[in-house]
C-alpha cells in the first residue's frame, strides 16, 4: 500500500543523502568490551557502593514512582528543595536550580536569560545544547575563536546590552581546558557575565575547574551535569537567588516538563556524598591520564588534553569508522565521532579514560591504534 504521507518521501530523501556521505547516525546495543567510550569517568555509574547508598536512602523515604508533574505544579517536594540547598552549600553558592538534564539546563538558561538588545559571545566549540538555547534567544550572538582570549576581547569591545560569554571548562570533543582565569578576568574587565559549562570537569577536577581555581565569585553562572562523572542523571545551574527565581519564571525547559522523580534526586545527593570519599578514584583517573599522555605522540594527530577525554583526529567519516571497527574487533569499546557532529576534516576517535581502566588496557589500546594507523 502506497504511503499517504508526503513527509515520508522528503525525510527518506534527506536520510539517503546523509547516508551517502557516510554520516547517518544509528542506534545499536552491543557490548564492545573494555570501556574507552562512556563518560563514567570515576566509575560511579557502575558503582555498587553508590547503588547501595541510593537503595538505603530510598528505603528511608516514602517514595512514589514518579514526581507527578512539573515543579510549579505537583512535582515539587521538600526533598528537591533540600537537595538544592545541599548543593548550594557544597559549592558555596547563593542558589542552585536542578534541571532534568544538561541539555535542558543550557537550553533554559540561554533561551531565557539574554533578551533582545543583549549580546551572547560564545566559544566556537561550545556544546550543541548551548547553540540551541542561543537560537531560541532574541539576543545578538557571535562566536569567538576557540580559547582565543584576544579574539574574545575584540568581540567584547563591540558588544551591546547585557553581555553573556559562554564557555566550557573542559570541551567535550577536544578534551582541552579553557584558559579560565584569563577569560573570567576579561569578562570582569568588560562587565560581561561569564557562564561556564562544567559538564566534563565535574568530579574529574574536584567539584569543577571554576571551584578548583577559586573563580566562583567571578562567574555569573555555572552548569553542572550529573550524568557523567557523577554517574546518575540531571543537571543544575549555580548562581544568584535572583537568577534562580528568574529561571523558575522564564526557563521553559524547567517550567513545562515533569520534574525528576525522587530516585533521581536521591541519586544526585548520594553521588556527591560518595565524591567526598572518592579521592582514590580521582587519583587513579589522573594517573591514567598521565600514563596515557606519556605513551602518545601529539604529532600522530592527538589533540593536546589533560582531561579524561583524549581525541585522535582521523579525517573522513569512512576512515574514522574503519579505525573504530578495527579497535572494537580487539575487544575495546571506542566510537568514531563523525561529521556533522564535528566539522568535516576533524573526525576523530574519542577516547574516554576512567578510574577503572588499567595501564595494561591503555597500552593495548594504543598499540592497536598504532598498528592500524600503519596499515
Amino acid at each position: 500500500m502506497q504511503n499517504m504521507f508526503p513527509a515520508e518521501k522528503s525525510i527518506s530523501e534527506i536520510l539517503a543523502k546523509r547516508e551517502s556521505k557516510g554520516a547517518l547516525r544509528k542506534l545499536y546495543v552491543t557490548d564492545k568490551g573494555i570501556d574507552f567510550c562512556s563518560n563514567d569517568y570515576l566509575g560511579f555509574a557502575r558503582s555498587k557502593v553508590l547503588m547501595e547508598m541510593i537503595n538505603h536512602r530510598m528505603s528511608e523515604l516514602n517514595a512514589s514512582n514518579g514526581s507527578g508533574g512539573s515543579r510549579l505544579l505537583a512535582g515539587n517536594s521538600k526533598y528537591a528543595e533540600e537537595l538544592e540547598m545541599f548543593l548550594a552549600q557544597i559549592y558555596s553558592s547563593p542558589a542552585v536550580l536542578v534541571f532534568n538534564s544538561g541539555y535542558d539546563a543550557n537550553v533554559g538558561l540561554f533561551s531565557s536569560l539574554p533578551v533582545r538588545g543583549d549580546t551572547i559571545i560564545y566559544d566556537e566549540l561550545i556544546h550543541a545544547s548551548i547553540h540551541d538555547g542561543i537560537r531560541l534567544s532574541r539576543a545578538d550572538s557571535f562566536p569567538f575563536k576557540h580559547n582565543d582570549v584576544a579574539h574574545l576581547e575584540e568581540r567584547l569591545q563591540k558588544a551591546k546590552g547585557n553581555v553573556y560569554v559562554a564557555i566550557e571548562s573542559v570541551y567535550s570533543m577536544d578534551g582541552d581546558t579553557a584558559p579560565l582565569k584569563e577569560l573570567v578576568e576579561l569578562c570582569e574587565k568588560h562587565s560581561a557575565q561569564c557562564i561556564v559549562d562544567e559538564a566534563h570537569a565535574t568530579g574529574v577536577f574536584g567539584l569543577g575547574l571554576v571551584q578548583q581555581m577559586n573563580l566562583q565569585n567571578k562567574t555569573y553562572a555555572c552548569v553542572h551535569t550529573f550524568g557523567k562523572a557523577m554517574g546518575c542523571h540531571g543537571a543544575m545551574v549555580i548562581g544568584s537567588t535572583a537568577l534562580k527565581q528568574y529561571l523558575v519564571n522564564y526557563a521553559r525547559s524547567f517550567i513545562y516538563t515533569t520534574s525528576l522523580p525522587l530516585h533521581s534526586l536521591v541519586s544526585i545527593e548520594c553521588a556527591y556524598k560518595l565524591l567526598q570519599k572518592s579521592a582514590e578514584a580521582v587519583t587513579q583517573l589522573n594517573d591514567n591520564i598521565v600514563h596515557f599522555q606519556g605513551k602518545i605522540n601529539d604529532n600522530d594527530g592527538w589533540i593536546d588534553s589533560n582531561s579524561a577525554i583524549q581525541s585522535l583526529v582521523v579525517p573522513g567519516n569512512e576512515n574514522v569508522r574503519r579505525l573504530a571497527l578495527a579497535i572494537q574487533a580487539q575487544d575495546m569499546d571506542v566510537r568514531p565521532i563523525m561529521s556533522p557532529t564535528v566539522a568535516e576534516g576533524k573526525e576523530r576517535i574519542r577516547v574516554c579514560l576512567h578510574a577503572y581502566n588499567t595501564h595494561k588496557e591503555i597500552d593495548t589500546l594504543l598499540d592497536v591504534i598504532k598498528q592500524e594507523l600503519k596499515k
